[in-house]
C-alpha cells in the first residue's frame, strides 16, 4: 500500500474540500490513490469534488487563430512566465497557431510542416530554445471547421490578440447573418471559458465517465431498494450533465436558461436554424503537475561560490 503522506493528504483536502482526518481515511482505503479517494469521500457524502483535479502548472501560452469558418487551438509550454512575455516567444506561439490553420493540428503533422523562414515548426521551437535559452514544448492543438457558418473564439487572460492563458473556440454551423452568429459564438466561448464544460452532450460523455459516476451514485445510496436505486442513478446523472454538458449548462448570460434554449432562442435574429457543433477549450497546464521550487534558494543556490 501507498505512503499517506501529509503533502498527500494535504492535497487532496485541496481538491475535495473535506476534513483532514476524512482525507487521511480516503486515502488508506484507497491505498493512496487520490481519484479513487475522491470517489470514496464523494459517495459517503463528504465532499463535492470538483469535477476537474488537474491542476494548471505549466507556462507558457494557448494561441488561437481563426479564418471564418475554420479556427485552431495550441498550447505552447514554458518553463516560466517570463518567457511566456517574451515577444520572440509570443511570435512563435502565434505562428505555429497559424500554421496549424493552414496544414493540420495533429501535432506530428504540424511539427514537420514548413514554418515561415525556411525551417519546419520543430526546428523554430528548437531555434527559440537556443536563443531564450529554455526548455520549450508543443503540448496539444486542436482545430474545428464548419461547412457554414462560423468558427468564433474568447481568450482570458490576454496578454495579446488569440494569446493568452486560457482559450476557446466555438463552431456554429448556420447559414444565417454571419454577425449575429459571430456574436452568439463569443457569448458561448466565453461560457466555456467560464463553466469548464467536458461534453458538447450527453450523448459525446465518456462512457467510462458516465460509469464512474454511476458507481459512485450507488454506492453513496447502497442498500435501498433495486427499483429505488434505478430512480436516483437516472435522477443523479440528469443532474450531473446539467454540470458538465455545455448544451445543458446554465447560460453564464442568462442563468435561466440553458446554452441550447438560448442557441435555439437565437435563430430569430440570425435568421436560420442554429447547430451548436462543438467546442474546444484549452487552460493551459491543464493536468501538468509542476515541481514546486523555492525561488529564493534557488537564487541563493546560484550566486554561491563553489
Amino acid at each position: 500500500m501507498a505512503e499517506v503522506t501529509a503533502a498527500l493528504v494535504k492535497d487532496l483536502r485541496e481538491k475535495s474540500g473535506a476534513g483532514m482526518m476524512d482525507c487521511k481515511n480516503a486515502l488508506v482505503e484507497s491505498s493512496g490513490d487520490i481519484e479513487v479517494a475522491i470517489d470514496w469521500l464523494r459517495a459517503k457524502g463528504l465532499s463535492k469534488a470538483a469535477k476537474k483535479s488537474g491542476r494548471i502548472a505549466a507556462e507558457g501560452l494557448v494561441a488561437i487563430v481563426v479564418q471564418g469558418n475554420r479556427g485552431v487551438v495550441v498550447e505552447l509550454n514554458s518553463e516560466t512566465d517570463f518567457v511566456a512575455r517574451n515577444e520572440e516567444f509570443q511570435v512563435l506561439a502565434r505562428g505555429i497557431a497559424a500554421v496549424a490553420i493552414e496544414k493540420s493540428a495533429d501535432i506530428e503533422v504540424l511539427l514537420n510542416s514548413h514554418y515561415p523562414g525556411g525551417a519546419t515548426v520543430k526546428d523554430a521551437i528548437s531555434n527559440a530554445i537556443a536563443t531564450i535559452g529554455e526548455n520549450m514544448n508543443l503540448r496539444r492543438a486542436a482545430e474545428l471547421h464548419v461547412p457554414h457558418g462560423v468558427v468564433s473564439y474568447y481568450v482570458h487572460n490576454a496578454v495579446t490578440e488569440g494569446l493568452g492563458k486560457i482559450g476557446v473556440i466555438v463552431a456554429l454551423e448556420s447559414t444565417g447573418a454571419v454577425e449575429e452568429l459571430q456574436k452568439l459564438g463569443r457569448q458561448i466561448a466565453m461560457h466555456v471559458a467560464a463553466s469548464s464544460p467536458i461534453a458538447l452532450d450527453s450523448s459525446t460523455v465518456d462512457p467510462s465517465v458516465i460509469e464512474r459516476e454511476k458507481a459512485v451514485l450507488l454506492e453513496k445510496n447502497a442498500g435501498k431498494p433495486a427499483n429505488v436505486l434505478e430512480k436516483i442513478t437516472e435522477s443523479g446523472l440528469k443532474s450531473y450533465f446539467k454540470e458538465i454538458c455545455l448544451v445543458d449548462q446554465p447560460f453564464v448570460m442568462d442563468p435561466s436558461k440553458s446554452v441550447g434554449i438560448a442557441v435555439k432562442e437565437a435563430e430569430k435574429t440570425v435568421g436560420a436554424p442554429v447547430v451548436l457543433k462543438g467546442f474546444v477549450r484549452f487552460a493551459l497546464g491543464e493536468g501538468v503537475e509542476k515541481e514546486v521550487t523555492d525561488f529564493a534558494a534557488e537564487v541563493a543556490a546560484a550566486v554561491k561560490p563553489h
